[in-house]
């Protein structure tokens, strides 16, 4: 994961030259990422991805590696998507690509959400293979995918381009993928002239019903 600043704009751009899959090494590079922007106080961040691919979501090898190794991969990852959604920075995903299952997540984490135009997708593949949203994942949907189309994207696992993407409410805007760093460049200057304070306050306020959700699914998963 490479960790640029620029004009004090923080950009944590990750690129594992396949899915920028969300693993171990992912977990511990952006936690590191956003600690380090903290610490310099940076005005904003953007998490950008590859060309052509944001993430496609969680390293199914990781899986593989036997049950513990699983579940520990999958309760960090949802503590990131808690951290995410509750950071007292301004957050820009700059989606690159396609995003799916855990790379959606985590877009959906992020304050304001710019993606690329393209043949790219956007889903939430749960129920198509198989497996269950837990309450985390539910309560973080229902915050930002609109009404009309929470059934379609949760329960059927619809795939948006990114146009369709804006009105489900998995991102804000799309630009061209030449106009994506300037794009997400400049929202992220414009939100890191909101007096910082505020912005962490009220980021904690209007988002309080969903993040106490979140952090009680959290711990349920801790306890087993």
């Amino acid at each position: 994961m490479e960790y640029t600043v620029n004009n004090n704009i923080v950009t944590l751009t990750f690129d594992d030259g396949k899915a920028n899959v969300v693993g171990p090494s992912f977990l511990e590079d952006i936690n590191a990422g956003l600690d380090r922007a903290q610490e310099e106080k940076a005005g904003a961040i953007i998490l950008r991805g590859r060309e052509g691919m944001f993430s496609g979501g969680f390293d199914l090898k990781e899986f593989e590696k036997g049950m513990e190794e699983g579940l520990a991969m999958v309760q960090r990852g949802f503590e990131l998507l808690v951290r995410l959604y509750s950071f007292p920075l301004p957050l820009v995903a700059a989606s690159t690509g396609h995003g799916i299952a855990m790379g959606a997540f985590i877009i959906m984490a992020c304050d304001w959400r710019i993606g690329s135009r393209g043949e790219f997708k956007m889903s939430l593949p749960e129920t198509r293979i198989g497996m269950e949203l837990p309450p985390i994942l539910v309560e973080l949907t229902a915050s930002r995918i609109s009404r009309q189309h929470l059934t379609r994207a949760a329960l059927l696992s619809e795939v948006y381009a990114p146009e369709q993407a804006v009105d489900a409410g998995f991102i804000d805007e799309v630009v061209d993928s030449a106009e994506l760093a300037a794009r997400s460049t400049a929202v992220a200057e414009q939100l890191a002239q909101l007096p910082q304070g505020q912005f962490a306050a009220n980021k904690l306020s209007v988002r309080a019903g969903t993040l106490q959700a979140m952090s009680d699914s959290l711990e349920q998963l801790k306890a087993g």
